[in-house]
């Protein structure tokens, strides 16, 4: 895991606001989870419980290996075969 991940996921643990480079921690006050970002565009909600909500739209119009390594770095089975992303084992879309 990288170290950018690595701080992600601490403040996530800590519920606080955290930027760094192109990803970026949002405390969610109602729901006691947070919102990650990635170049603006969000990515996954975790909630307070630990569940992590990817949002799959995203997930399509960016199937980045940056995104995938994020959404893995929050413990999403996520990975790229034959230039097809999957999230636990469906098909998602087409990477570039």
């Amino acid at each position: 895991m990288r170290k950018i991940e690595m701080e992600m996921n601490q403040a996530i643990a800590q519920h606080r606001y955290w930027w760094k480079d192109n990803t970026r921690v949002d405390p969610v006050q109602s729901t006691g989870g947070c919102d990650v970002y990635l170049h603006g565009h969000h990515i996954a909600s975790v909630q307070r419980d630990g569940l992590v909500l990817v949002m799959v739209q995203t997930l399509k119009n960016w199937p980045t290996r940056t995104t995938m390594s994020r959404l893995r770095a929050l413990g999403c089975n996520v990975y790229q075969s034959k230039n097809v992303v999957y999230l636990n084992d469906k098909a998602v879309s087409y990477a570039y």
